[in-house]
């Protein structure tokens, strides 16, 4: 005769959330790749510049050094960061794909999970580039007038602001590198060269729409009138777009080792 013992608990199916939380933490097992190197990237680019504003403090003559400074807000330094995580999400989608279904994740888990650490990669890198714009608010530019993440280019508000911006470029980039790499996990590198050949189109298409009705004065006034805050949410549709390709493409698609 069989018996079973019945001290042995039975083993439950994990929760939907559950699941995806799995997914989400694939990303981050490894923190090198998304916390570390960014990081000391960020640390190493910083100190460059600040050695470069200080050499600039240094020689230049009296008041000099104030119009350096001036052009310094239009620094670029950040942009790294943006298309370091547009890099990651490929790797994600290419990398750590496979190797969810493997562990038995179905593909809309794998994606949605994916989604889920991209939402919250985007908000903790924000808050951080945004707590360090307030940092370089407060040393008055670290004590040497310098401008890294408090450039124009991320608004002309406060620390608020420049942290929204931060979040809406970083959602843009994460869900824009995952539908490529949809496309290319789906396609592979006739996906690839389809998809760049659309853009391409696009791209002069809507520029030839533009001169053709001389419309760019009334987008500029547009943009105006939305701000920076508003002129960046926009982005916000393209990334809609994008992570709903996305999604789409890696539901047929078949990973390959």
């Amino acid at each position: 005769m069989i018996t079973v013992d019945s001290s042995t608990p039975a083993r439950t199916a994990p929760t939907p959330v559950r699941r995806l939380l799995n997914v989400a933490k694939l990303h981050v097992a490894n923190p090198a790749t998304v916390i570390v190197t960014p990081l000391l990237i960020l640390a190493t680019i910083f100190v460059l510049n600040w050695l470069i504003w200080l050499l600039l403090t240094a020689t230049l003559p009296s008041g000099g050094e104030l119009a350096a400074g001036d052009g310094t807000e239009w620094s670029g330094a950040v942009s790294f960061v943006f298309v370091y995580m547009l890099v990651v999400a490929v790797q994600a989608m290419n990398a750590t794909f496979p190797l969810a279904l493997g562990y038995g994740a179905t593909r809309r888990d794998f994606y949605l999970g994916s989604a889920l650490a991209f939402v919250l990669l985007s908000a903790g890198w924000a808050l951080l580039l945004g707590a360090f714009g307030l940092l370089e608010d407060l040393t008055g530019g670290w004590g040497l007038g310098g401008t890294m993440f408090r450039s124009v280019i991320f608004g002309d508000g406060g620390a608020l602001e420049r942290t929204w911006v931060f979040f809406v470029l970083l959602l843009f980039f994460f869900f824009t590198g995952s539908a490529v790499a949809a496309l290319y996990v789906r396609w592979r590198h006739y996906g690839l060269i389809s998809y760049f050949a659309v853009v391409a189109f696009a791209v002069v298409g809507v520029v030839a729409l533009i001169v053709l009705t001389d419309s760019g004065g009334l987008i500029v006034d547009t943009l105006s009138s939305l701000g920076f805050a508003g002129s960046y949410a926009l982005l916000l549709i393209p990334t809609l777009i994008s992570a709903i390709a996305g999604f789409g493409l890696l539901r047929g698609a078949t990973p390959r080792n």
